[in-house]
């Protein structure tokens, strides 16, 4: 937040607020929702607001996780005029895109209801932004996959390949881990799948598989790994692959390319 707002201020901070606002004028605004969806980061708008201000009043007017319509004032901010001024646009970015967020991952957890599978997101983060994004997606519904490269093992194609098979990854991995961690292997054909059963794994990434295949994986499995399910996952295509039986759904457009939810500052 701090390098955000370092980086909207500059050497000279908000030249034309500090022009044209008295620095005694004391006003109120509100932060409503212009288009509907699932609102998240408002922790990140307080912050935003209280760096620049500590005397700022911040008011949540409905939890991160809310369905809004459009219309809907979600927080309000009383104080200096100047400051609410200055640190508007940092808040904005920060909560229209995590509202983003988790207004996708909402529309896909819907799409999928009714069934066992759960909507994840992927690595494919904004860089600096991760903790965040994944916050937003469990405000939208969603669930958590690894935080990061160093709290599970998830062996994927590029592993395999230098390592020369599915079964010589799994082995060195797990020659080299704690029984509390997690091993997943990506598989892109159903004989990798069979390999990767025959070795034993937690969890197996099926990439890319169209549904047909991906219901001959959930057979073959036969619940002996978690299954998850990735690769061009959208809203057209997501309720086809959860009707297949999976138990999980990754999804990398929740994060890296949603649209940001239309949030305005009005005094």
């Amino acid at each position: 937040m701090v390098h955000a707002l370092e980086e909207d201020l500059g050497r000279a901070g908000d030249i034309t607020s500090d022009l044209i606002i008295p620095a005694t004028k004391k006003v109120k605004a509100k932060l409503a929702a212009r288009k509907p969806g699932t609102i998240a980061g408002l922790i990140a708008a307080e912050c935003a607001f209280g760096v620049v201000d500590p005397d700022l009043k911040f008011t949540a007017r409905v939890p991160d996780g809310s369905r809004v319509k459009a219309g809907a004032i979600v927080a309000t901010i009383e104080g200096s005029a100047r400051s609410i001024l200055t640190a508007e646009r940092v808040a904005l970015n920060f909560t229209g895109h995590l509202s983003g967020v988790a207004t996708a991952t909402r529309a896909l957890v819907d799409a999928v209801k009714g069934t066992k599978a759960r909507i994840v997101e992927t690595r494919k983060t904004t860089p600096g932004l991760r903790l965040l994004e994944k916050y937003a997606v469990r405000c939208g519904g969603g669930f958590n996959h690894r935080l990061g490269l160093d709290d599970a093992v998830l062996i994927k194609d590029n592993h395999i390949a230098v390592a020369g098979s599915i079964t010589k990854a799994v082995k060195a991995a797990r020659a080299g881990t704690a029984h509390m961690v997690k091993i997943e292997v990506e598989v892109d054909t159903l004989k990798q799948l069979e390999e990767a059963l025959k070795i034993g794994v937690d969890t197996i990434l099926l990439d890319n598989m169209p549904p047909q295949t991906l219901r001959k994986a959930v057979a073959m499995a036969q619940g002996r790994a978690v299954l998850e399910a990735s690769g061009n996952i959208s809203l057209a295509t997501v309720r086809a692959v959860a009707e297949t039986g999976v138990d999980y759904i990754s999804s990398g457009a929740i994060t890296h390319s949603v649209t940001n939810l239309d949030l305005g500052l009005d005094f």
